[in-house]
């Protein structure tokens, strides 16, 4: 079975988990924009930081057959550094209408403060202007809230909720969003968020419509194995196989090719890997025979 995981931070992880990922059957993955640990500084590192995700990591992945895409957007905890904010809103429509960039994300709440709510409506905004996808960061703290809030604003906004997607639900949100029309997603986490466990509870009440698996694997103690380890879960928990493929792989591609930036028919096809190529003269290997499946 293959395997779509649409939230995950890739340039925290390393080659050794990409191969991993490949060799678990997760065929494509959507790295979104995001807080890298510690508080930015200055304009340059997110020009350097959008750069990459359209780059390097982008190359990256597909040395493994793993389709890369991204999305580019200013997250809900650096929107509270209001001055440097708002050069990162300026920045954002420089990035986000480039190849392989599926939504504008991830957006919306951390500490719901003023701020915050500035920065997701001016992107709100030009998704809108742009008919792009927008995946919403849910808060941590006062989730509820911060997701119903989310919608509201982006129903106001003119965003159809076919083009929303709202990621680290749980049991007291699931409800909201998928009332919402929105794309449920969730992020299985070791030991915060979901697990694995309580995802299986959920999609067994819910069923598979628009709910969608993922890791948000990261710098933190996190899985980039989450999506496939649920589904065995799944599995052997006896959720049928169609529904595992829907909430694994299916939902997820549905949503996002809605960008118009996913070669469906590519991804459905086996993966071609040129280990012999470079990016900017830079290898993955250090001194590994390349492996190469293109096809002549």
């Amino acid at each position: 079975m293959k395997y779509f995981d649409p939230h995950i931070h890739l340039t925290s992880r390393t080659t050794d988990d990409l191969e991993a990922m490949a060799a678990a059957g997760i065929r494509a993955v959507i790295e979104p924009a995001f807080w890298i640990g510690q508080p930015r500084t200055r304009i340059g590192s997110y020009i350097d930081y959008f750069s990459s995700l359209i780059g390097w990591e982008r190359f990256r992945a597909s040395q493994f057959g793993i389709a890369h895409y991204c999305t580019i957007g200013l997250n809900s905890k650096e929107a509270n550094n209001e001055a440097l904010a708002e050069e990162v809103l300026n920045l954002v429509p420089r990035f986000a209408l480039k190849e392989g960039v599926v939504a504008i994300g991830e957006i919306g709440f951390d500490e719901i403060t003023a701020a915050e709510e500035h920065a997701y409506r001016v992107q709100l905004e030009f998704a809108v202007q742009n008919d792009m996808l927008v995946m919403v960061h849910s808060p941590h703290r006062d989730k509820k809230r911060g997701i119903q809030l989310s919608i509201e604003i982006a129903r106001e906004m003119g965003l159809g909720m076919e083009k929303l997607i709202i990621d680290h639900n749980n049991e007291e949100t699931v409800d909201d969003t998928l009332r919402s029309g929105a794309w449920a997603a969730f992020t299985i986490y070791p030991h915060t968020k979901m697990d694995s466990a309580r995802m299986v509870e959920v999609v067994k009440k819910y069923g598979p419509e628009r709910i969608i698996v993922d890791s948000s694997a990261d710098w933190g103690i996190s899985n980039p194995l989450s999506v496939p380890e649920t589904a065995a879960l799944m599995e052997s928990s006896g959720v049928d196989a169609e529904t595992i493929r829907r909430v694994t792989w299916q939902n997820a591609l549905d949503a996002y090719a809605q960008s118009g930036q996913i070669d469906v028919a590519a991804l459905e096809a086996e993966a071609q890997i040129d280990q012999t190529r470079t990016f900017l003269d830079n290898s993955v290997l250090r001194g590994q025979q390349p492996e190469r499946s293109v096809k002549s």
